[in-house]
């Protein structure tokens, strides 16, 4: 998101992060250095409780157990984006997401299919009704242990009444009541389903023809915790084009340096 947005700032928001840099040894933390190092980003400490004060997530963080849910990761990180959304507004993105183009705000939700929206690519102004919406109903229909309810169900349910609708489809490309809803090429080109395709070879043609629309490339990550597939240099894979190209400042450090797959998972784990 830096490189393709110069004109913006970047606020990357972690959990247990002291604020002070100092605190972290490069030797250990490199991935949060190189972050550090770029111009329009800012590294922010995460206070769950403040971030969540004076919204419907309140009462919820308050009463969960992080002991017994499921997907305690995955619900808190939904929580926290539509949280953040509300605080501040701007366009949240996903660490997973590879930046290709500028992006141009706007209230806008992304497609992951036909019938689903997703929440790893959302822009919205601070205080959007929408987003209330969301926390409201994340807090009333609560389902820690079904995948995806909190986030991309989340979004869909929300987003149906919204527009006052049972299919999302016929929306593509369209405004729904000031909030754009865009087709899946934007941000999700390639489904969670095909996700090794980004660790396989592609002709440039190829590259330049399939995501000639596309905005980032979420690589759903999520997906290779089992398998901890790494970008490495010089393989010619889709994944390394997009880190070479894309991002080379976390390419030339932490792809074609030392200890790459650590550095890597800590950067899009964080």
């Amino acid at each position: 998101a830096s490189l393709r947005n110069p004109d913006k700032h970047v606020y990357y928001f972690l959990k247990g992060f002291s604020g002070e840099l100092s605190h972290y040894p490069r030797s250990r933390h490199k991935a949060i250095h190189v972050l550090a190092s770029l111009k329009n980003v800012t590294i922010s400490p995460l206070s769950l409780k403040t971030l969540f004060q004076e919204t419907p997530l309140s009462s919820w963080y308050e009463q969960v157990d992080p002991f017994w849910e499921k997907y305690w990761i995955h619900v808190l990180s939904d929580a926290c984006r539509i949280a953040l959304l509300w605080n501040y507004g701007g366009i949240y993105l996903d660490t997973d997401i590879i930046s290709l183009k500028p992006l141009a705000f706007r209230n806008f939700i992304c497609a992951e299919g036909y019938e689903a929206a997703n929440g790893a690519a959302l822009g919205f102004e601070k205080h959007h009704q929408f987003i209330w919406d969301c926390m409201e109903d994340y807090v009333r229909n609560y389902d820690g242990g079904t995948w995806g309810s909190q986030g991309p169900a989340l979004v869909s349910r929300v987003l149906k009444r919204w527009c006052q609708s049972n299919e999302l489809g016929p929306f593509f490309n369209l405004e729904c009541k000031g909030i754009s809803y865009l087709p899946p090429k934007h941000f999700y080109p390639i489904s969670y389903t095909e996700w090794e395709s980004y660790f396989q070879h592609w002709r440039k043609s190829d590259i330049k023809s399939f995501f000639a629309e596309t905005k980032g490339v979420h690589v759903w990550n999520y997906k290779n915790v089992g398998q901890q597939k790494q970008v490495i240099a010089g393989s010619g894979t889709l994944i390394e084009h997009f880190f070479s190209n894309y991002c080379p400042t976390t390419y030339k450090s932490l792809v074609k340096g030392a200890n790459q797959g650590q550095h890597f998972q800590e950067l899009l784990e964080d």
